[in-house]
Formats: structure tokens, sequence, C-alpha cells
């Protein structure tokens, strides 16, 4: 019988599988549902109204940035006392802005899923992200705890052999679940905007932007099965994923972040993982430590900094590999009896 197949049934046979596609089916009906009462296709009187407002804010930055224009040719004078005017009357432009008013954001009770994708979306990634940890972490953990690698073992020698087609069968499932799992999550809202609301504007930048989050999403549940599946592989038991995460959220994410700050050290966050993950998943993070600005010396830009994606992905890959890297090394040389 073929290793990967007699994998592959095992995993899926499992009942915390079952039971964790279950409750992505169940969160998934809710969500629609959910959203499918709270909508409506809006009327002509409603869209008439919203189409107003969203003229009436474009005027008023209009107005804003020439009355910026006429601050600073001397032709007004400011009214208010403090009254703040940007170095550069390009930042109140209009025209520069990366999205204008529409009359989409003055509808209530409608969906507009043009706005509410990225949202969506990112709730599907969080519930596959802990789907992937925790199915990986179970499935070998399972396993090493009740004698089930060593009667493997004994049908087809190998340690290496059968550890690799185990997390192979793993990221495979976990992938062509999620992959499924978005195109019928995303497909369905898409569906209720058509329908039920509003599908707001679906231009080229928008499907590449919501593309590059979902590319960066499934990389990152597959990097989730990966870790949950070493750290139980080390541990040899499910639990140690779950204590290993827990630990260092408490001790490392709440407790170190409070003592570095109290210590008053530049630029904690770089530290923390959680950092990273926001980085890769939204595209990049901007940061301030006010400690890259002089006391006493009023308002500072040189405490803000950026991480990107790169540095992310970089982390989030030498974390992985090191934990399956170990787990492979412990995994040859342990006595599993």
């Amino acid at each position: 019988m073929n290793l990967v197949r007699a994998e592959l049934e095992r995993l899926t046979a499992r009942r915390f599988v079952q039971l964790m596609v279950l409750l992505l089916a169940v969160a998934f009906a809710v969500t629609t549902a959910t959203t499918l009462l709270g909508s409506h296709r809006p009327t002509t009187s409603e869209m008439s109204a919203a189409q107003t407002q969203a003229a009436r804010a474009v005027a008023a930055m209009e107005a804003e940035h020439t009355r910026c224009l006429q601050i600073k040719a001397g032709e007004i004078p400011i009214i208010k006392d403090g009254e703040y005017v940007p170095a550069d009357c390009a930042e109140l432009d209009p025209a520069r802005m990366a999205q204008l008013p529409l009359a989409t954001d003055y509808l209530s009770s409608v969906f507009v899923f043009s706005h509410e994708a990225r949202g969506l979306l990112y709730f599907l990634i969080a519930f596959l992200v802990l789907f992937a940890f925790l199915v990986g972490a179970s499935y070998i953990g399972a396993d090493l705890n009740s004698g089930g690698v060593v009667n493997l073992l004994l049908w087809r020698p190998g340690r290496l052999t059968v550890l690799g087609t185990k997390l192979g069968t793993l990221v495979g499932v976990v992938a062509a679940l999620s992959v499924l799992s978005s195109a019928l999550y995303l497909g369905t809202f898409w569906t209720i905007g058509q329908t039920a609301g509003l599908p707001g504007p679906l231009d080229g930048e928008f499907w590449g932007q919501l593309g590059a989050i979902y590319g960066r999403g499934l990389v990152l549940v597959l990097l989730a099965a990966v870790l949950g599946f070493g750290i139980a592989t080390l541990g040899r038991h499910t639990s140690a994923a779950l204590g290993a995460v827990a630990a260092y959220a408490v001790v490392w994410e709440v407790g170190c972040r409070l003592v570095l700050q109290i210590i008053d050290v530049a630029r904690p966050d770089q530290l923390m993982l959680s950092t990273y993950l926001g980085a890769w998943l939204s595209g990049k993070v901007e940061l301030w430590d006010g400690n890259g600005c002089p006391p006493g010396g009023g308002v500072c830009d040189g405490g803000l900094y950026t991480i990107t994606w790169a540095p992310a992905l970089l982390v989030l890959l030498a974390l992985t590999g090191a934990v399956a890297g170990a787990a492979f090394a412990a995994f040859r040389r342990r006595d599993l009896l």
C-alpha cells in the first residue's frame, strides 16, 4: 500500500480534523447568514442620498485644499490660533488621495463586497492558521503518544521517510482545504454583494491587493501547519505545541514586552514575533518608538520606522525551518518506545 495514500487516509479519518472542518463550515454558515440578514439592495432614494453626501465630502476636501493654498500665498489669514496648516498643501489635494469618498461609504445596512472583502479574508486566514497549527500538532502528537509511529515504522522502515511523508501529506491537505474553502467563502460573499447588496468598485487594483493578501495568508497557513507539526514532534505530544505557544505569548509577548518598556529598550516591537506576523500579512507595519526623539523636542518623526514583508518572511521562514530541522534531527535519534 502506498505510504502517502495511507497517511492521507489516516489524516482525513481523524475525528479532530473532521471536527475542525465542521467548525469551519459552521463559522462560514453563521457569517453568511448574519450578512444576509443585515443587508439589502439599496433603493434609488438611498443611492441618491449617498451620492449627494459623497459629493459634499469631496467638495469639502477641495475647499480645504484651496484654502491651504490661499494661506500659503498670503491671500487669507489663519482664522484660529494654532490651526494646523501642512507644510505641503499637496497633503490635502483630493486628486492625490488613494481613494475619494464614494456613495457606498454612506449606505447603511448594505453589504458592499469591495469594502468587506479584506476583513472577511483576514477572518478566514486567522481560522485557517489556527486550524493548520492544531491539526499539524495533533496529527503527529497523537501518533507519537499512542505508539502509532512505531507500528508504522515496522511496516515501512525509514524514520525520515515516514516523518517527511507525514509532513508532506499534512501540508498538501491543508493547502487543498485552504484553497477550496477560500474560493467557496469569497465566492459566496461576492454573490451576496451581487444579489443582496452592492459589489462596489472591483477594479484590477482591488483584486491585486486581495490576491496579495490571500497569497501571504496561504503561506502563513502552511507555515503554521509545519510549526505545529515540528513542536509536537519535539515534545512528543499535542499539548507540547499548545503549551509552547501559550508560554511564548504569556512570557515573551506580554511579560517581556512590559520589561522592555520599563527598562526603555529601543524598538522592542522588533523582538516580537507578532510584529513580523502582522508585517507579513499586511505587507508592512509602521511602528513608533519614542527613543528616536529628543526629550522636549516637540513634534518628531524620528521615532517612526517600518517593517516590510521581506524581513518578516525571513524571520518566519527561519523560525519554521529551525523548528522543523530540530524535529527531524530529534526524531532520527530518539528512542520511540
